[in-house]
């Protein structure tokens, strides 16, 4: 799994620095090409000597090595190294680390190469317990599974304050799955490809503050767009209005109305390979949206009419156009789901189309975790197990990958 590969391997400032030794020592014997990037504050705990020991190559401290003949040529070594490797693993990542990169910042030379990182990052946060809890830090990591990032969640046990509870890095063999894994999945089979991606809500207006709208959170669109761009594909994400983080290496366009959307579509659709419509379009809007809102006294009586128009079904006239790119679509159906997407993926000759079901457990609205099934234009259907939405994903881009050719 790991032979031939190029790891690097962040190390911050913690007391679990010193497995770091161990981590390195597993990937090398594993056939993996090591590069050990460090903080300052991680060489309190262990020595930058014993971590370019064990990997054969010196470790990483500063941006700008000390001497002008030791940084001639050293310029761009961050963006090489970006280049470089195959997946970037932080073992420990501390609280301060994980703020830095959740909110862009590159003062050092591990932020400076997670900012140039084409391939994976994964993370492992470990520190005491009341600071990983502290919202801040929860926020932080949110933000960056948001961007794409793996989070291999902290062991909980004895801490190095004495205190009990969540934050122990995960022990060697658990990190060393969590980087398999993820090698596993991150081929670069769709470089080349050019991806575009709806995702999330729309909202159409019916005054200055009130709108038609549904709960589409746009996590399985954002899901789709990451892992896509991780595949190595050039993708454009077009979101509704949602609270995310535009995924690692994406383009994102914001939109607010499903005609907002279908101009965008139509805008950027020629000179794509695939279009995934991932957005949850609302099917009707309002026909003459109030210039001021609307006052709870004005209408006469209790109940009020909202005159509506149907709006464009986007994938449709995208499979009108001629050429197209190949088209998935998204049925999200409360019954008869499997009979409902069949009969959408015939009506907009599809290449495919992905079920969801929002009231079965795991695929609701804003979840983290997706049941889909991926039905073919021949009927051949693919029911998948409650998996998190960026797996879902990469199980979706792996039907596709044989139809891009």
């Amino acid at each position: 799994m790991f032979k031939g590969k190029h790891i690097v391997l962040g190390v911050c400032g913690g007391i679990a620095a010193y497995k770091a030794a161990l981590l390195v020592r597993e990937l090398m014997k594993a056939g993996a090409d090591v590069q050990v990037v460090m903080t300052r504050g991680a060489t309190q705990f262990i020595t930058p000597l014993t971590l370019s020991t064990l990997s054969r190559r010196p470790a990483i401290v500063e941006m700008f090595p000390p001497g002008p003949e030791e940084n001639a040529g050293n310029g761009t070594r961050h963006i090489d190294m970006a280049l470089w490797a195959d997946a970037m693993l932080i073992a420990p990542a501390t609280a301060n680390t994980m703020a830095k990169m959740a909110h862009g910042m590159a003062d050092n030379f591990l932020t400076t190469l997670v900012l140039a990182l084409r391939a994976p990052l994964l993370i492992a946060p470990a520190m005491d317990a009341d600071m990983l809890l502290h919202e801040a830090t929860q926020r932080n990591i949110t933000t960056l599974k948001e961007s794409g990032c793996h989070i291999i969640d902290p062991d909980s046990g004895e801490l190095a304050s004495g205190l009990t509870g969540p934050g122990r890095l995960p022990e060697t063999d658990v990190l060393l799955r969590a980087l398999g894994a993820v090698l596993a999945g991150s081929h670069q089979d769709l470089k080349g490809k050019r991806v575009l991606v709806t995702a999330g809500p729309t909202q159409e207006p019916i005054d200055p503050v009130r709108y038609i709208g549904n709960r589409s959170s746009g996590k399985m669109g954002y899901a789709i767009a990451g892992a896509a761009a991780q595949r190595g594909a050039e993708v454009t994400l077009i979101s509704g209005p949602v609270s995310l983080n535009a995924p690692r290496h994406t383009r994102r366009l914001n939109v607010r109305t499903a005609r907002e959307m279908q101009q965008a579509v139509d805008g950027e659709l020629a000179g794509h390979d695939l279009l995934v419509m991932a957005a949850a379009v609302a099917d009707f809007s309002p026909v003459h949206p109030l210039p001021t809102k609307m006052k709870r006294e004005a209408p006469a009586g209790d109940r009020i009419s909202i005159e509506c128009e149907r709006n464009p079904d986007i994938l449709k006239a995208a499979g009108a156009r001629a050429p197209h790119p190949l088209l998935v679509g998204f049925a999200l159906e409360t019954d008869h789901g499997v009979e409902n997407a069949k009969r959408k993926l015939a009506a907009k000759h599809l290449d495919l189309i992905v079920l969801n079901d929002p009231n079965e457990e795991g695929a609701g609205f804003g979840s983290d975790t997706n049941v889909v099934t991926i039905i073919a234009p021949d009927g051949a259907s693919e029911r998948l197990p409650k998996l998190p939405k960026f797996d879902v994903a990469n199980r979706i881009l792996d039907r596709i990958k044989p139809l891009l050719g």
